[in-house]
C-alpha cells in the first residue's frame, strides 16, 4: 500500500503469515477478508483537500463527439469517421474562483461534418456514440505541441528506468528497459501516445492500441536519433492500409472498430508502454457507447405487457445544443481521483520516497526505480472533470453509466446517504446482465467497482425527499483486498475521498414513463461454448532485493494443475516470448491465481468473457506454488453476463471463460495503471504469428 497507514509487508508480519511463507485468506459475505489496517491522511500535493469547496460546480454531462464524415467500405457498408486529437489546454477542474484552471491533456474533435459541431477538447472528452455492427473509423492525432509546433514535455514525471516506450533509444532500443551507469532524472522529451478502445470486441490488432504501436507528435524539434514510432507501428500501418485503406503518417494513426460487441459502455484512453499511468492521469479519456443490435435497448421488454420497455432518457446526441437546452436522464459518470498543488496544477509523485519513504539508492545501484510508485491514491475525487460537482435530478428514474477511472482506487459506491433511493444494476462492461439486480435490497445500496469496471444503473429518486444528498464512497484509501467496511478495512476519508458527488433532488415536472427496473426483461445471455483448454496463470509481486518493498508487479504462468497438487509459478516479463497463444475460434478458461496481497482488476483486450467462479487458494511464497482449497463460489449477481475486466482477489483463483475469434497480437494486464506500467502486462497472441510481425 501507499504512504498512508502501515505497509503491506507490515500487515503480513502482524498477521503472522509472512514468516511462515504461507498465507490463507477466508471469506466474509462472499468476499475475501483481511485484518483492518490503520488509516491516515492521504498525502498529495500542496493543496489541502479539506480546503476545497464542494458542490460548487454543476457536473458536466459529456456531449456527443461530432463525426467528421461518413466513409464507405468495399461492398457499400457505411463507416462513421472521426478526427480526434490530444492537446494540452487549461481546464477549470477546481471550483471557479478558488484556484486557477489546471493544465491538462484531453481528446477533442478537429473536424466536424456539421456546422457548429463541437470541436472542443476536454478531460474527460466527448462521447463517441456508435451503433452495433456499424464500423467507426478514428484518426487519432498526437497534437502535444506548442503554438510554434515544438513538442510539449510531459506534465508529470516520467521514469525512464522502466520497460517503457523509450523514444531516446532510437529504433534499436525503443520499447526496452534502458541501462544506466547512474540514476537518471525524469524524461523531458516528446510524449508518445496510442489510444486503446477499452472493451472493443473483434477489433483488428492494428486498431487495438497496442502498447508498442505509439507515435510522437509531428513536432519541429524532435531530437536527432529519437524513435518517432513504436516497434509495431510500421507493421500495423501496413495492416490498416490493406484491411480498410487507412492512411497513417507522422503524428497520427487511423484505427477502425467494427462494434461487434453487445450494446454497452466502453471507453477510450491512452495505452503507451510504461507510461499509461501518467498519460491517463494527465486527462485523455472518454466514453464510447455502443447502441442497438440484438442485445440493445430495443430488445428489452416490459414483463407486464410483453412490449418494448422504456428507459430513462434522453442521452446526449450529436447535434445537441451546448450548453444543453434539455434535461438528460441517461448520463455517463467517470469517477477519478486526483491531487493538486496550491497553484491548481496536477500533482503526481516525482520520487519513490512518496510511496514508502525509500530515498535511494535507486537503479542502477539497486533494483528500485527512482520515480515509479507501486500505487497512487489521489486525495480528491473528480467526476466528469470537476472536483466534487453536483447534479440536479428530479424525483424520477435516471440511468447512470458509471466508470471507475481511478489510478489504484477501488470504489464502493454507497447510496445510503440518499434516503428513499432505489438502485438497480442492469448492465456492466459487456452490456445487459442476465436479469436486473436490486442493489438496495441485495447489496445494502452499495456497489463495488474495480478499476476500469463499468456499471449501468437505474437510480430511482421518486421517493427521495427534495433536497441535497451525497453519493458516498466507502472503499478504502489504500490497496483493496476484499471484505466489507468497516470491519475488514477503514473506509475512505469521509471529509474528502469518501464523498463523490451531490444530487440536488427537485420535484418532477413530467410523468416518468420509464419502465420500473423490476419489470425489465433483459436480453437472454447465450453462454459461451465449453472450454477445450484451461490455462493457469499467476498474478505476482517482485520484492526488492535491497529494500522491504516491491520492485515491480508481475504476471506469470503456473505449471501443473493446482486443483490436484501445488502448481509452480514462473514469472514472465513483458519482453519474454508470448506464452498465451489460443487458437482462432477456441474457447478457454483462464485461471487467475492471485499470489499477492492486493486485489487486481484484470483486463483482457479484444474479448468479452464470462466469470465462471472464484475459489480460495493456499500460497506458498517460499516454494512459489499455489493450490486450491475449499469449494468454488459463483460470480456476483452484477457479474453475470459478459465482462472485459474482473476483480481477482488475493489468495483466490478467479476463473473466466473466453472465446477467441479474431487472430492477432493483443495484451492482458492489471488495470491498476501503476502495476500495468511496471511489468504487470503481457502480450498474448490469437492464432499463429503473422508474416512480417516484429520479433
Amino acid at each position: 500500500m501507499g504512504a498512508s497507514g502501515m505497509s503491506r509487508r507490515d500487515f503480513l508480519r502482524i498477521g503472522g503469515g509472512a514468516g511462515a511463507g504461507l498465507f490463507f485468506i477466508g471469506q466474509v459475505g462472499g468476499l475475501p477478508f483481511k485484518i483492518p489496517v490503520a488509516a491516515a491522511a492521504i498525502p498529495g500535493g500542496s493543496l489541502d483537500p479539506t480546503t476545497v469547496p464542494k458542490y460548487q460546480t454543476a457536473m458536466l454531462i459529456p456531449p456527443a463527439m461530432p463525426r467528421a464524415g461518413t466513409a464507405t467500405m468495399p461492398g457499400g457498408k457505411p463507416v462513421d469517421s472521426y478526427e480526434i486529437s490530444v492537446r494540452q489546454f487549461a481546464q477549470q477542474i477546481l471550483p471557479l474562483g478558488f484556484r486557477p484552471p489546471t493544465t491538462v491533456w484531453g481528446y477533442g474533435a478537429v473536424a466536424a461534418q456539421r456546422s457548429g459541431g463541437l470541436k472542443i477538447h476536454n478531460a474527460p472528452s466527448l462521447t463517441i456514440e456508435a451503433q452495433h455492427n456499424r464500423p467507426v473509423r478514428v484518426k487519432w492525432i498526437n497534437e502535444l505541441v506548442d503554438g510554434s509546433g515544438n513538442f510539449l514535455p510531459h506534465l508529470l514525471p516520467v521514469d525512464p528506468t522502466l520497460h517503457w516506450a523509450n523514444p531516446p533509444g532510437g529504433t534499436a532500443d525503443r520499447d526496452t528497459r534502458p541501462t544506466f551507469t547512474e540514476t537518471p532524472g525524469r524524461y523531458t522529451g516528446p510524449v508518445p501516445l496510442v489510444t486503446h478502445a477499452h472493451g472493443a470486441v473483434g477489433v483488428g490488432d492494428e486498431s487495438d492500441g497496442y502498447a508498442e504501436a505509439w507515435y510522437l507528435p509531428a513536432a519541429n524539434d524532435i531530437p536527432a536519433g529519437f524513435a518517432t514510432e513504436g516497434t509495431w507501428y510500421d507493421f500495423f500501418q501496413g495492416k490498416a492500409a490493406a484491411s480498410y485503406g487507412a492512411t497513417w503518417g507522422p503524428g497520427f494513426a487511423t484505427f477502425q472498430y467494427p462494434n461487434l460487441g453487445r450494446a454497452g459502455t466502453t471507453w477510450y484512453h491512452d495505452h503507451v508502454l510504461g507510461m499509461t499511468r501518467l498519460n491517463v492521469y494527465a486527462g485523455p479519456a472518454g466514453f464510447y457507447i455502443i447502441r442497438g443490435g440484438p442485445a440493445g435497448d430495443a430488445a428489452v421488454l416490459d414483463s407486464r405487457t410483453g412490449l418494448r420497455a422504456s428507459f430513462p432518457g434522453p442521452a446526449p446526441r450529436e447535434g445537441d445544443m451546448f450548453p444543453p437546452n434539455k434535461r438528460y436522464r441517461e448520463i455517463p459518470i467517470a469517477i477519478q481521483d486526483r491531487s493538486f498543488n496550491d497553484d491548481g496544477s496536477l500533482f503526481y509523485p516525482d520520487t519513490r520516497a512518496f510511496f514508502d519513504g525509500f530515498a535511494g539508492p535507486y537503479i542502477p545501484d539497486t533494483d528500485i526505480s527512482p520515480i515509479w510508485n507501486p500505487e497512487f491514491f489521489g486525495n480528491m475525487i473528480m467526476v466528469n472533470g470537476n472536483t466534487w460537482p453536483f447534479q440536479t435530478v428530479e424525483q424520477r428514474r435516471y440511468r447512470f453509466r458509471f466508470l471507475n477511472g481511478c489510478q489504484s482506487r477501488f470504489l464502493i459506491l454507497d447510496f445510503n446517504n440518499i434516503p428513499g433511493v432505489e438502485v438497480w444494476a442492469i448492465g456492466n462492461e459487456g452490456g445487459f446482465l442476465a436479469a436486473p439486480v436490486n442493489l438496495t435490497v441485495d447489496s445494502r445500496n452499495r456497489l463495488l467497482m474495480g478499476l476500469a469496471e463499468r456499471a449501468d444503473l437505474i437510480v430511482d429518486f421518486t421517493n427521495v425527499q427534495v433536497g441535497n444528498h451525497v453519493l458516498a464512497n466507502v472503499g478504502p484509501d489504500e490497496p483493496f483486498g476484499g471484505g466489507e467496511p468497516p470491519d475488514d478495512f477503514d473506509v475512505a476519508d469521509p471529509a474528502t475521498t469518501g464523498q463523490i458527488l451531490q444530487f440536488r433532488v427537485v420535484p418532477s415536472t413530467t410523468v416518468d414513463a420509464s419502465t420500473p427496473p423490476e419489470f425489465l426483461q433483459l436480453p437472454a445471455i447465450t453462454p459461451l461454448p465449453p472450454a477445450t483448454v484451461t490455462r493457469p496463470l499467476a498474478l505476482l509481486e517482485e520484492a526488492s532485493a535491497f529494500h522491504d518493498g516491491p520492485a515491480e508487479a508481475l504476471l506469470g504462468t503456473v505449471a501443473g494443475d493446482p486443483n490436484v497438487a501445488p502448481g509452480v509459478w514462473s514469472k514472465r516479463l513483458w519482453m519474454d516470448p508470448v506464452s498465451e497463444n489460443p487458437a482462432v475460434g477456441a474457447t478457454e478458461v483462464w485461471e487467475l491465481y492471485n499470489a499477492t496481497e492486493d486485489a487486481h482488476p484484470m483486463h483482457i483486450h479484444e474479448v468479452h468473457f464470462e466469470v465462471v467462479n472464484r475459489q480460495d487458494i493456499v500460497v506458498d511464497e517460499d516454494a512459489e506454488t499455489v493450490r486450491t482449497a475449499g469449494s468454488p463460489q459463483p460470480p456476483e449477481p452484477w457479474e453475470i453476463g459478459f465482462k472485459d475486466t474482473v476483480i481477482a482477489y488475493p489468495a483466490q483463483v478467479t476463473r473466466v471463460r473466453i472465446r477467441f475469434d479474431r487472430p492477432g497480437q493483443f495484451v492482458w494486464h492489471c488495470h491498476i495503471v501503476e502495476h500495468e506500467d511496471n511489468e504487470m502486462m503481457r502480450p498474448y497472441r490469437i492464432g499463429p504469428a503473422q508474416l512480417g510481425q516484429p520479433a
